[in-house]
């Protein structure tokens, strides 16, 4: 088993890192007065990080919110 595992993990990364090389050319994001240019590589990993602490953030507030949200009779 611990061997499967490992076969996942090496098969991530190489899908990750020739994602990584076949985006390499970069583009420009403008919010508001802010111009940025990265590599697309950059900004989907921003992207997915950031929307891993938004959605983070709301489980959290809709469990607490369900928690202390209903009575029990």
């Amino acid at each position: 088993m611990r061997y499967v595992h490992i076969a996942i993990i090496v098969l991530l990364t190489i899908l990750v890192l020739t994602f990584k090389f076949q985006n390499l050319q970069s583009v420009t994001v403008e919010f508001f007065a802010f111009s940025m240019t990265m590599p697309v590589t950059l900004l989907i990993l921003l992207v997915y990080v950031l929307g891993m602490f938004t959605g983070g953030a709301l489980w959290s507030l809709l469990k607490g919110s369900y928690k202390g949200g209903f009575e029990s009779h």
